[in-house]
């Protein structure tokens, strides 16, 4: 008597469902607000409350990315000025935004984009091409991506 197995015929299991390449570009925000460097802290402030966001890009008039704002850089602001007893609205953007700005390629990966923010600890990358700023993606962005994907293979 031969031995008989009990396991039925396979089928070649790979999984059927490829992931097209998810790009930076297929989850970026392009509707951005921006800052100009010569705003004040204040008029920052303002449109970061109204608009309920950390942060943004500061560009010149021909929309080049020059810096990056956030909450932070004004509250730094406001500690100081009233440490120093200096009005707030004395203070332009260009004194306090930061210049040394990371950026993050368009085509890269989603998922690169993800090792990228944790190396960095960054809550966004401003994405610039042929010199100009086009959009910007988020940690947020990156977990919409991640449950669009849902069901589906990483890689």
């Amino acid at each position: 008597m031969g031995i008989k197995s009990f396991q039925g015929s396979r089928r070649n299991q790979q999984n059927t469902i490829k992931t097209e390449l998810i790009t930076v570009k297929d989850y970026m925000t392009t509707n951005l607000i921006t800052f100009k460097p010569e705003q004040t802290i204040e008029e920052v402030i303002d449109s970061l409350i109204k608009n309920r966001i950390s942060g943004g890009p500061v560009v010149n008039v021909n929309n080049e990315l020059i810096g990056i704002i956030s909450e932070g850089d004004c509250i730094k602001q406001i500690s100081e000025s009233r440490y120093y007893n200096m009005p707030l609205t004395d203070s332009s953007v260009e004194k306090h935004m930061i210049t040394n700005v990371e950026t993050i390629d368009g085509n890269m990966n989603i998922f690169d984009a993800a090792n990228k923010f944790l190396e960095s600890k960054r809550r966004r990358f401003p994405i610039v091409e042929n010199g100009k700023l086009v959009g910007q993606i988020s940690q947020k962005d990156i977990l919409v991506a991640a449950i669009a994907l849902k069901g589906h293979t990483w890689t």
